[in-house]
């Protein structure tokens, strides 16, 4: 492609004991005349740590150091100005997080990329899965995917498959399985690669997946290698506790719409796999708390029939009192308990879905924590469902890591029923209560977490830990807890010269596995309780996490890898870094989200050349959000001096949503007229916005603005306006100023501010009428709830471009945009701002994302119509 030719690309991945050890290396050619800048990207597991990465070119080899952060940014910083070319760059879907490499090569020069990372697979559903997203985006001479697993309890289980593979492509899986022993192979030929015979293009383009599952003769496995051991607990057959569930819904504003829908399905869909033995109850809360019993109910046939019919009901309704309904959900399971209304032997829990930050009764998120914690008293875990990008996804994190739950992202995307009813699953079959592994306090330090409030089927709970006595062969375990009949009470034990035994004459071994899974395990849990921790407790996780980082050379969120590049064409260093689940990294200002608890392993690789575009613009007019003209709608992004753009293609008198917020009462809808005329040489009518309202409910105001007249009504009152009008109207809750023949500018309720712009054209012009276009200026005096065809973008939004290539128009080259877990493809161009001259307006650069801005706005746009103006 472009003259640059991948010779090579391959996947090795060790697995043993669970543990994944992946090298992914790939080799190209400059073909081409002149130097080209290549590309290397691959999106690792959220959960994985990258561990090495080299650049080999024409023999010499350019190797990345890990660093303390801020050592390693200082470093950065030396080698890149600001705005320029960054070597690395990091984005992040639902899943995965991006490394990406470029580096300028000679012609016929050669270059190798070799990227290592590591993670503990862990057990979901009854197996372990590495996910592979593939996509060469040409065809490779060598490709091959090799997965070696190597378990000593014996696998029993071994699959592979892909949503790329055809039938041409089944034969060229290769699976083998011996026992203790299991390898996958994915080599196809060029021919094999081909979307049809004569074709260039790839046809190796999506999902690659590897499972399997281990045998289990007894409910744990121990393990011992060099003074390190990892204890592996999984029964089987054990019979399932029942289980309490409160579930706490935010039924707020900004909830309405698709949100509350897809809450409503997956309820529907969840209350269809409680078990009769279950007991259930629903706390619903916006700025009041409603229940549908005052108890916790028994889920009897009647009882879930009853339920489905109040979740069928449940609809939106006034703001966030967060803290109100969790409260009540507490409070409800607390009193159930005490009462003994549940099981002695069940397992409780409280799962808590919001997609806003608390406002009406406590807001203060520390209080709540305190309050939740000091209620809870570690009886049950706490897991928290945070809907879409308007959460304070921290908070959420903290106070589920203090009650021993855990915090999930739900994407508000088109499967967000189902990412609901997954995580349900996931915690649905308890099947013992209070685990707690015990291991001799004189014999081992540096011990994981140990005690665990929940084991679910499916699942497993691993343990790792460091002998004093390195010389030590021999550990004795005392295995605790409660099931459903009754406690649960062993030894086990076991010899190093038994796991030496097991490892004997096997080829997957890489390096002290065991010490690494050990550290990688340590890390992984420090950083989780650096979270919730404060003061000279946090400042000491942070110091003992990054010993352990720099130490076995893992890239977390406290250590960075810098990559080296040649002098030559204008290479600059790089800097990866872990990112971290709401918080900004570094590397040009891309905000990245991590979540917790991913269970699979996926990997994407891509290897392709990118021509010499300049497209980061350093003047910007002031940063707002606007639509305007035909009506093209500009999507500004501060944080990456840059903006994006699409245009919405509706028929004439169709009514847009552009702006609610729930929370102020305040509304944006705005009508669309059409040409005079039918253009004949036009495939659509243009169309533009000839009527705006604005209103807000709680204060009863009205405006409406046309290219005639602007309309203020309060209560019954009218007050009218024309645009030949100089004029200033101060009411309660409104400033309006009337500034002639050529905006009105806005201020309305909580000090949010809007610009109304007149574009009048020639009154005699065959096709074109006045029209009108919309800016807002502070839409931060919105709240966080706010939503619409504008009012979704006044929340921060992520974007990553990649891949540019000329596109149709060689003066606007087209891109791959990442963005909201959507590859898109975009294109560079501009769009005018006539809020400052509404004659000739001012050129913004923006990436315009094409049809009717899908995938970059939440659902399509035809969501945005709405009935009327108010």
């Amino acid at each position: 492609v472009d003259g640059i030719e991948i010779c090579s690309m391959k996947i090795d991945s060790k697995i043993t004991s669970r543990f994944a050890h992946n090298v992914i290396t790939s080799q190209a050619v400059n073909r081409g005349n002149v130097h080209k800048e290549i590309f290397f990207d691959v999106d690792l597991p959220k959960t994985a740590f990258i561990t090495n990465f080299s650049m080999t070119i024409d023999g010499v080899t350019y190797p990345g150091t890990i660093k303390e952060k801020e050592a390693a940014k200082k470093q950065y910083e030396k080698a890149v100005s600001r705005g320029e070319t960054a070597g690395l760059v990091k984005a992040s879907g639902r899943k995965t997080e991006k490394f990406t490499v470029s580096v300028n090569i000679e012609a016929a020069s050669k270059v190798t990329f070799e990227l290592t990372y590591e993670e503990l697979l862990k057990r979901q559903f009854g197996r372990y899965e590495m996910f592979i997203k593939v996509k060469p985006k040409q065809l490779v001479k060598d490709f091959e995917i090799e997965v070696n697993i190597f378990e000593p309890q014996g696998i029993t289980e071994l699959e592979a498959e892909g949503t790329f593979i055809t039938n041409e492509l089944q034969n060229t899986i290769k699976k083998t399985l011996a026992e203790k022993k299991g390898h996958i192979s994915f080599k196809p030929t060029l021919d094999q690669q081909r979307t049809c015979a004569n074709c260039s293009q790839s046809a190796l383009d999506g999902d690659f997946t590897v499972r399997y599952d281990v045998k289990r003769t007894t409910p744990d496995n121990l393990q011992i290698v060099n003074g390190y051991f990892v204890h592996f607990f999984a029964p089987t057959n054990l019979p399932k506790l029942s289980k309490n569930v409160i579930f706490v819904i935010d039924i707020s504003g900004s909830m309405s719409g698709r949100e509350i829908e897809q809450t409503r399905e997956a309820l529907l869909k969840i209350l269809d796999d409680i078990k009769e033995d279950d007991f259930f109850n629903f706390v619903l809360f916006g700025s009041e708390v409603h229940t549908w019993k005052e108890k916790l109910i028994k889920a009897t046939p009647e009882n879930l029939d009853e339920a489905r019919k109040f979740v069928r009901g449940i609809d939106t309704r006034g703001m966030t009192n967060l803290h109100g309904g969790i409260m009540r959900g507490i409070d409800m399971l607390n009193a159930a308990h005490e009462a003994n209304l549940v099981p002695k032997r069940s397992a409780s829990i409280v799962i808590m879905l919001t997609d806003g930050q608390p406002n009406v009764g406590i807001s203060n998120t520390q209080e709540i924590q305190a309050h939740v914690k000091k209620a809870i008293e570690g009886k049950y875990p706490l897991y928290n469902l945070g809907f879409g990008y308007g959460v304070d996804y921290n908070f959420l994190e903290k106070m589920a890591l203090e009650n021993k739950g855990l915090a999930r992202r739900i994407y508000p995307d088109s499967d967000a029923a189902l990412q609901l009813q997954g995580f349900y699953e996931e915690v649905s079959n308890p099947m013992l209560t209070d685990v707690q592994l015990n291991y001799p306090e004189n014999e081992i330090s540096d011990l994981t977490r140990n005690s665990f409030k929940h084991f679910y089927d499916g699942s497993e709970i691993v343990v790792a830990g460091r002998f004093i006595d390195n010389n030590q062969n021999h550990l004795t375990v005392d295995v605790r807890g409660e099931g459903a009949n009754d406690a649960l009470s062993y030894t086990t034990q076991q010899d190093a010269e038994e796991t030496a035994k097991a490892f004997q004459e096997q080829e997957y071994i890489f390096g002290e596995y065991i010490e690494r899974l050990w550290a990688y395990l340590t890390i992984e849990q420090l950083l989780e309780k650096r979270i919730a921790a404060t003061g000279e407790e946090k400042e000491n996780l942070t110091a003992e996490a990054l010993d352990l980082s720099l130490k076995y050379k893992f890239v977390t969120p406290l250590t960075s890898m810098v990559v080296t590049k040649p002098e030559d064409y204008d290479n600059k260093d790089g800097i990866a870094d872990k990112p971290i689940e709401g918080m900004d990294i570094f590397t040009i200002c891309v905000k990245i989200h991590s979540d917790v608890g991913f269970l699979t392993s996926f990997f994407l690789f891509t290897l392709s050349t990118v021509p010499q575009v300049s497209y980061l613009y350093r003047s910007q007019p002031t940063w707002h959000t606007s639509v305007d003209g035909d009506p093209h709608f500009i999507i500004s992004v501060p944080e990456k001096e840059d903006a994006i753009c699409f245009n919405i293609n509706e028929n004439p008198g169709a009514v847009l949503n552009l702006i609610t917020d729930p929370v102020t009462g305040i509304t944006v809808n705005g009508e669309l007229i059409g040409d005079k005329r039918a253009n004949s040489d036009a495939k659509t009518q243009n169309t533009y916005f000839g009527k705006l309202g604005v209103a807000n409910k709680y204060l009863d105001l009205k405006l409406t603005v046309t290219p005639e007249k602007i309309t203020v009504q309060n209560g019954d009152e009218k007050t009218g306006f024309t645009w030949l009008d100089s004029a200033t109207l101060q009411q309660e809750g409104l400033t309006l100023i009337i500034n002639r023949k050529r905006n009105v500018v806005l201020t309305m309720g909580s000090g949010a501010s809007f610009v109304i712009v007149l574009h009048q054209v020639w009154k005699k012009h065959p096709l074109h009428q006045d029209f009108l276009g919309l800016y807002t200026l502070e839409s931060d005096k919105l709240s966080e709830q706010t939503h619409g065809l504008l009012g979704q973008f006044f929340h921060p939004i992520d974007f990553t471009i990649l891949e540019i290539h000329p596109g149709s128009d060689p003066k606007k080259p087209d891109a791959t945009m990442i963005v909201k877990n959507n590859e898109l493809t975009v294109t560079r161009g501009w769009q005018r701002d006539y809020r400052i001259d509404p004659k000739h307006g001012v050129d913004i650069p923006c990436w315009f994302v094409h049809n009717n801005g899908a995938g970059l706005i939440d659902g399509v746009h035809t969501d945005y119509i709405v009935s009327s103006l108010f």
